[in-house]
């Protein structure tokens, strides 16, 4: 028996609408059909991605996700990269050519670094 692979991403977050509205407004993310109690899951493809309420105290770690590398494949990253600016989301990574395509990081409302690339 063997593990085929990931199934199923969630981040927990001091603030679950926050969170969602951010992953939804600035990723253009579309919500399932069906979320279960305290969290908000996103009809991403292959894997499943979500975000949820906490079940510990992330206010006593140093860094959320720390040794976790969490990417997103984009359309149009640039232009992603450019509007999150605007809006003063903080970027980790400037835009750069790599491996996987046009790349960059930012960290999203709870201090999450995601990288998206094309």
């Amino acid at each position: 028996m063997a593990v085929i692979g990931p199934s199923f991403i969630s981040l927990q977050v001091h603030d679950l609408e926050s969170s969602a509205r951010f992953y939804e407004e600035r990723l253009g993310l579309a919500r399932a059909a069906f979320s279960p109690p305290h969290a908000v899951v996103f009809d991403t493809q292959p894997v499943p991605f979500a975000v949820r309420d906490a079940l510990a105290d992330l206010d006593t770690v140093d860094k959320l996700g720390w040794g976790v590398a969490l990417w997103f494949k984009a359309e149009d990253v640039e232009k992603i990269h450019d509007e999150l600016a605007e809006h003063g989301v903080r970027i980790v990574t400037a835009p750069f050519d790599g491996p996987f395509g046009r790349t960059f990081a930012f960290a999203d409302p709870d201090g999450y670094v995601v990288t998206l690339h094309g």
